[in-house]
């Protein structure tokens, strides 16, 4: 165990530092000062007359950052609050965090982004960035103020949770984000095609009767949603893209110099279709868990760059509402306190995936596609930092869950790697309760 109290200049030495920009995980020690780096130097041990926090046996890593987060407030308080929810960031090892705007009211006004911002500064765990509604009230009818939304601090705007189905409208947004140099997340599932589907259309929705949604409902709104970026030359990320069709149009798109990025989630990399066979809602997602075909094209995807960055679609629902009728049950599950540990235990340990490449998935790929801070181990970078214990084995239990909703099918699971705790501007929250 690591004791360490709040100091503003210190050492940080005994870690392997994992560098995502290099590629590289190797031995050194970093300088914190006043909230930044202010040196890293790659060596293991330094004689300094400043404190010296010894984090042998631990990995040192630029803190997680995650581009699709769900914190409900405004508005869904009893599912999750800000600082339920970057608590819950803090103990999964993220830093920074960017919240849709699908809470109530909808955030397609400066003064809610502010409220928002506020409440996070206030009593946050972690960084908090926002991504403001595509169109007013989230009803797909008309575009938002996205001048005065991103001088209230908007990074990205997205009706996420939505599809916006009138073309022109989606046209007029990409031609306004453009403008504004902000990035269009477009949830990309054909609203008439998955129209009350419980689960991925195929032999496991028809054998367990529920009605499915088809692939092509992803790849028919990822094809409009490439060309319109083509047309107007703005950038397009996809959200949580989870079939192989769409890999395909993003993959062709991307060596056509279509200004397209793309996000994978923990959820849609590791669980697969057929686990729905127990019926539990926590598996229910938008969009769906598809067959393991697609879960190996997800994974190749990240390796050949398709795919950039991994966003774990935090999703909290309290139990009264996902302990009902399948039918019934609204889509998400939780993910920011299981990501790393959920993917290194299926990916790294398994081969699938080098550890530096899933520490860049989560840090230095997810800040370079909207744009944020943070995300590498510089000189001058802010002192966001997140410290692993790589070969620690642990077991989910609920009581551990720092968020409000425990909507997750991982209780119970065992796991490998774990995080230790994070530095947030050079100040010390310790993950493990």
């Amino acid at each position: 165990m690591i004791e360490w109290k709040d100091k503003r200049e210190f050492w940080i030495t005994g870690a392997r530092l994992a560098d995502p920009e290099s590629g590289r995980i190797r031995a050194g020690a970093v300088l914190v000062k006043r909230g930044a780096l202010a040196e890293v130097v790659w060596q293991k041990r330094i004689d300094s007359d400043l404190p010296i926090l010894d984090a042998d046996g631990y990995i040192l890593a630029p803190g997680f950052i995650d581009i699709h987060t769900h914190l409900r407030e405004p508005g869904f308080e009893e599912k999750e609050t800000i600082a339920t929810g970057t608590a819950a960031a803090a103990a999964g090892g993220f830093t920074s965090i960017v919240c849709m705007a699908n809470t109530d009211p909808v955030i397609d006004e400066p003064g809610i982004l502010e409220f928002v911002r506020k409440t996070a500064d206030r009593d946050g765990s972690s960084r908090v960035y926002v991504a403001a509604a595509l169109t007013k009230g989230m009803e797909g009818e008309a575009v938002g103020e996205y001048g005065y939304l991103k001088k209230a601090g908007a990074v990205a705007v997205s009706d996420d949770g939505k599809y916006v189905t009138n073309s022109q409208v989606m046209r007029t947004a990409f031609e306004y984000a453009g403008f504004h140099e902000l990035p269009v997340i477009s949830h990309c599932e054909d609203s008439y095609l998955v129209n009350n589907a419980q689960m991925n259309e195929g032999y496991t929705s028809t054998r367990l009767g529920l009605r499915g949604a088809p692939a092509a409902s992803e790849v028919i709104a990822v094809s409009r949603d490439i060309e319109l970026a083509r047309l107007t030359g703005s950038r397009l990320h996809i959200a949580h893209v989870s079939t192989r069709g769409a890999l395909e149009l993003i993959k062709k798109a991307k060596k056509q110099e279509v200004r397209v990025t793309a996000e994978a989630t923990p959820h849609h990399l590791t669980l697969d279709d057929t686990m729905l066979d127990t019926y539990d809602s926590n598996l229910k997602v938008n969009p769906p868990l598809r067959d393991m075909k697609d879960v190996e094209a997800l994974r190749a995807a990240l390796l050949d760059g398709t795919v950039d960055c991994i966003a774990t679609d935090h999703a909290p629902h309290n139990e009264i509402d996902k302990q009902v009728e399948f039918n019934f049950a609204p889509a998400g599950m939780i993910g920011l306190e299981t990501a790393f540990a959920q993917l290194n235990t299926e990916l790294v340990q398994s081969g699938a995936l080098e550890l530096v490449d899933l520490i860049r998935l989560m840090t230095y790929a997810p800040a370079g596609v909207i744009g944020l801070p943070g995300g590498r181990l510089r000189k001058g970078e802010p002192a966001d930092l997140v410290l692993i214990d790589p070969d620690a084995e642990w077991i989910l239990e609920k009581d551990m869950l720092r968020s409000k909703s425990s909507n997750t099918p991982l209780i119970g699971k065992r796991f490998r790697g774990r995080i230790k705790g994070v530095f947030l501007d050079g100040i010390w929250n310790n993950a493990i309760l």
